[in-house]
């Protein structure tokens, strides 16, 4: 009789015995494979620090504490990440540049007879990433986000509206620098 049954091939109680060394390697291909969809996209590795110098407004939106609190809220961003330091334009590996180019205030949502409900502010700004070891742009891109705040509701809510907007344009910036690759 033939010494492979195929039969037993086929059969549920038939037990394939893996090679140690194949074992290994698969193990090796689920490890690498689980690292890099874990960590996902990551800032180059001779890239340590960060400079971010005060974000220009060059909006006309005539708010003249925009440009400090978007730089404080995009500084803060970064200082709670801590993937890069942050450090001054002079000792930087890298440096991340900002205008904030245009903020537009819109009706968003109307009720009956016409009226505002809530309006919507859209913050859009210009940023540059370089790598200031290698001389070089990283990346350069136009972000824009929005905040809402309720109609009539005075000063104080649009500022709420401009500060949702600052805080969604600075995540995203921070995603795209740090896990953009």
């Amino acid at each position: 009789m033939n010494k492979w049954n195929i039969q037993n091939i086929h059969s549920p109680t038939w037990n394939m015995r893996l090679n140690p060394a194949y074992a290994f390697f698969i193990f090796l291909l689920f490890l690498c494979g689980c690292t890099y969809s874990f960590k996902g996209g990551s800032v180059p590795p001779h890239l340590k620090t960060i400079a971010i110098p005060v974000v220009e407004d060059q909006s006309a939106y005539g708010d003249p504490t925009l440009r400090d609190s978007f730089t404080r809220q995009l500084v803060d961003r970064f200082t709670t990440d801590n993937t890069l330091q942050l450090t001054d334009r002079n000792s930087g590996d890298s440096m991340l540049e900002g205008v904030i180019t245009d903020v537009k205030d819109a009706p968003q949502v109307l009720q009956g007879s016409e009226q505002v409900a809530q309006r919507r502010i859209t913050v859009t700004v210009h940023m540059t990433f370089q790598d200031l070891k290698l001389r070089k742009k990283l990346w350069e891109k136009n972000f824009s986000n929005w905040g809402d705040y309720p109609s009539g509701g005075g000063l104080t809510q649009r500022n709420e509206g401009v500060t949702e907007a600052v805080r969604k344009l600075t995540e995203d910036i921070l995603n795209d620098t740090v896990a953009g690759w």
